[in-house]
């Protein structure tokens, strides 16, 4: 009966622990992945304003080195390529930035989270994308959608805007025509004092809710594994503390068949130790009763 006991306070026990556990994991993961989304778009912003700053400051040199003039850098004459589809295009200082930004902008996919880094004109040219968006051309236009991006318009929606955005760290949803879902993140790019366009970061939304579902395992079995050890914990700690009534359980039963020579010594002060008194009290009145009986 007492091991019941036992078990049943363990079960109770536990069962609070769970409710209260599975509340802080719930609480914990909440928090914890949005922590990692602000934590990406934090990334994002400092880096589109760096990366915006970095393509401002190579086109501004160009000029004053007379690479190209300011009427060159702001070039919207787009020359064709011809035989490729989505259509690409030419202008007068694409293959300048080739040469000039091709390094800087891949520095920013060393971060695994990091899609693209690449500056737009404000009609969401893109005369420079990141070396991985560069294969060679392979007349299959799926796989050359994805693998060469470079000297495209981007000038969807999502596009425009981050291209004709002004706003620091303007972010957005992108659909991107690969499929993907992403968070595009750009500030404007600054010429000799003008718009040029925008420095846009892309990262991918697949990827950072498998980062986000890696966390929740983690942090799901971290707490079952708490609540295991929580459970055998409570276990043994309430056969330890239902020890003394145990023995008291026997006690009880001793007197019940007459045997009352033993003496019970209470061993605490608590509800048990009480008992253990109370106890005492019983088996001395029962000697002396027994005594009486024996006399007589």
């Amino acid at each position: 009966m007492l091991n019941k006991i036992g078990i049943k306070v363990a079960v109770l026990v536990n069962f609070v622990l769970f409710i209260v556990i599975a509340a802080g994991a719930y609480y914990l993961m909440q928090q914890q992945s949005l922590s990692l989304e602000n934590q990406l778009l934090e990334r994002g912003r400092i880096e589109s304003l760096v990366g915006a700053r970095q393509v401002g400051k190579i086109l501004d040199e160009a000029i004053d080195n007379g690479v190209f003039g300011v009427s060159d850098a702001f070039d919207v004459d787009y020359e064709p390529i011809p035989g490729v589809d989505p259509p690409k295009f030419h202008t007068r200082y694409d293959s300048y930035l080739d040469k000039a930004i091709l390094a800087m902008e891949d520095e920013f996919l060393k971060d695994a989270s990091v899609v693209y880094a690449v500056a737009v004109d404000r009609n969401g040219y893109l005369p420079t994308h990141n070396t991985r968006y560069q294969k060679p051309l392979t007349g299959d236009q799926q796989k050359d959608l994805v693998g060469n991006r470079t000297k495209r318009m981007f000038n969807d929606p999502v596009g425009l805007k981050a291209a004709q955005n002004q706003k620091e760290a303007f972010q957005q949803i992108y659909n991107r025509d690969t499929g993907e879902t992403m968070w595009d993140i750009s500030t404007p790019i600054i010429v000799k004092g003008k718009h040029w366009g925008g420095f846009r970061i892309g990262f991918s939304l697949d990827k950072t809710r498998m980062a986000q579902a890696q966390l929740k395992v983690t942090l799901i079995a971290i707490m079952g594994a708490v609540l295991l050890i929580s459970l055998v914990a409570v276990f043994l700690v309430v056969n330890q503390v239902l020890k003394p009534l145990r023995e008291l359980t026997a006690t009880a039963a001793a007197l019940a068949d007459g045997k009352v020579e033993q003496k019970i010594v209470p061993r605490s002060q608590d509800e048990i130790g009480q008992l253990a008194d109370v106890l005492e009290r019983l088996r001395l009145s029962l000697k002396l009763a027994m005594d009486r009986l024996g006399r007589k």
